[in-house]
């Protein structure tokens, strides 16, 4: 019989200095973690506050462009700019890249909030505008902020991190209950017994999935989208100000 061989996994550089997580350092080393996340975070304001009303797409950055779900998630960004919101992804390959694509190719705007990391995370070319940044916890606050809806097409660890954090935030009101679409019915099935099972035992309400919608019709999926905007969308127009130098 021929052996088999296990693909390898991405070989993962480790940085110049230790992750901020291994525990206390120095007050002076402490001090500088928590200056460059402020800076870290007023870049991000900075850039984004005049990009618009988005819909923010996540998904694997492991998805080729032949692949199906790459497709659907192209079509989700020429969906949304027609609605005429800004796409907003990860700003990697893969789905980020496909809906970024979408929109950027329909004529509408498309933003990304890219991450730091050693591998896989390249910034895709269909971005009006790209901010990276370098610690998740940053990336994903700005990722929901600027959002009206959120798409979640399938994907890996990052991507479940995205939707429980976003399912968290609807149902402990911390935002609005903006729409959450989860994209692939059959990619998903496994996750959602294991949420039935958990609402089978008491850890979450039954009625906490009511806040998703889950399809495999993109159709299906803006239209829902649509009916939430159409009567609860509302937006107050932001004013320039030349002394922070914000350029139209």
């Amino acid at each position: 019989m021929e052996a088999t061989t296990k693909p390898k996994s991405p070989e993962i550089i480790p940085s110049k200095e230790h992750v901020y997580l291994d525990g206390p350092k120095s007050r002076g080393y402490e001090l500088a973690f928590a200056w460059r996340v402020f800076r870290q975070f007023i870049k991000g304001f900075r850039e984004l506050h005049f990009i618009g009303p988005c819909i923010t797409v996540f998904g694997s950055a492991r998805f080729k462009n032949d692949h199906p779900y790459y497709k659907k998630a192209e079509e989700f960004g020429k969906r949304i700019a027609e609605l005429g919101f800004t796409t907003m992804t990860g700003g990697g390959p893969g789905i980020m890249e496909a809906a970024n694509k979408g929109a950027f190719e329909q004529g509408g705007k498309s933003v990304g909030c890219n991450i730091q990391l050693p591998f896989e995370q390249q910034a895709n070319p269909y971005m009006n505008k790209s901010v990276t940044f370098e610690h998740f916890f940053v990336r994903k606050v700005l990722l929901v902020k600027y959002s009206y809806a959120f798409i979640i097409m399938p994907g890996g660890f990052g991507t479940m991190d995205e939707l429980f954090e976003t399912l968290t935030l609807v149902q402990t009101k911390s935002i609005s209950q903006f729409p959450v679409v989860l994209f692939g019915k059959e990619y998903h099935e496994p996750l959602l017994k294991n949420i039935e099972w958990m609402a089978r035992q008491g850890t979450i309400h039954k009625e906490d999935m009511n806040l998703v919608l889950i399809t495999d019709d993109v159709d299906e999926a803006m239209d829902h989208i649509s009916n939430y905007i159409s009567t609860n969308y509302r937006v107050k127009p932001r004013k320039r100000y030349w002394w922070l130098f914000e350029k139209r």
